[in-house]
């Protein structure tokens, strides 16, 4: 029997037991995708992250990124809280405060951020691709999350590796009054080829601009406590609707309020390139036993 050096690390928070959870596997090089498969569906996390010898000379090393059902290119919270685990465990280290991670979605750009308040980690978002949902599906993703049939909400589908569809539904107050079904949004995955839908409002909690919510039954996962290709989406939709003015090119989102993970991601935009970040905490350390 192998044992694997493992984290468990609560993403876009500083409090244990909040935020996003990730599990990561620090050293993958013995294990099959079909192992690493088994093994996120046994944690039943959103995702479970593996780390392996880089590909490229320009990486710092390279990441796999399972949810409990497939394989992600790309993800946000896995992505910060996997380069906190490498960085506390010594399997790589910052140069001038920048890492580079290797996925399938290509060379993910990370930024070290150290101040007084601790280590935020920033990942630059790959460049978004958009389409407007409209007609049938644009009715098809109100009528998964229980809106009005004659509410006028703007929906567009966001890839920013992960590929969300994303709608603004004004207020924090509507974000949280949301009760989708679940088996609608399953449906509309599968048919537009995204992760889920991705919602948000603007906030008056003195705190965050804006609060969202997740939700992705297709990957297993009911709703995304903390999404940081969620919160980029957003982002994408702010600058291709013309409202990042509104916001602000450097805000503060909350999230995860809906399932008691009350998370916070950072989120900048600079000439169109997003940027999103936050803290981690790793809560688990340890090894995981592999047959």
């Amino acid at each position: 029997m192998t044992t694997l050096p493992f984290k468990q690390v609560d993403v876009f928070t500083q409090k244990p037991f909040s935020g996003n959870p990730v599990a990561v596997v620090l050293d993958a090089r013995q294990l099959s995708g079909e192992q690493m498969q088994r093994i996120a569906a046994w944690t039943n996390l959103s995702e479970t992250t593996f780390v392996l010898p880089p590909t490229s000379n320009d990486a710092d090393y390279r990441l796999r990124i399972f949810t409990p059902k497939r394989e992600l290119p790309f993800a946000g919270h896995p992505t910060i809280g996997s380069a906190h685990a490498v960085i506390e465990s010594g399997v790589a280290a910052p140069r001038a405060g920048r890492m580079r991670q290797d996925c399938p979605a290509g060379i993910i750009e990370l930024t070290i951020d150290r101040s007084a308040g601790g280590e935020r980690i920033f990942v630059r978002a790959p460049q978004p691709r958009i389409t407007v949902l409209e007609g049938p599906q644009a009715r098809m993703v109100v009528a998964a999350l229980g809106l009005a049939n004659d509410e006028k909400i703007d929906f567009l589908r966001v890839d920013v590796g992960v590929v969300w569809l994303v709608g603004d539904v004004g207020s924090a107050e509507r974000v949280a009054a949301i009760e989708p079904d679940l088996e609608k949004v399953r449906q509309l995955s599968a048919e537009t080829n995204s992760a889920g839908v991705t919602v948000f409002g603007r906030a008056r909690d003195g705190h965050a601009r804006l609060h969202l919510r997740s939700f992705a039954p297709l990957l297993g996962v009911a709703e995304d406590p903390v999404c940081g290709s969620g919160n980029a989406s957003v982002a994408a939709f702010l600058l291709h609707m013309g409202l990042i003015s509104e916001i602000g090119s450097d805000y503060r989102a909350r999230q995860g309020m809906a399932v008691g993970r009350d998370g916070e991601v950072a989120v900048r935009v600079d000439n169109g390139a997003i940027s999103f970040g936050g803290f981690a905490v790793t809560c688990v350390d340890g090894r995981l036993r592999v047959l």
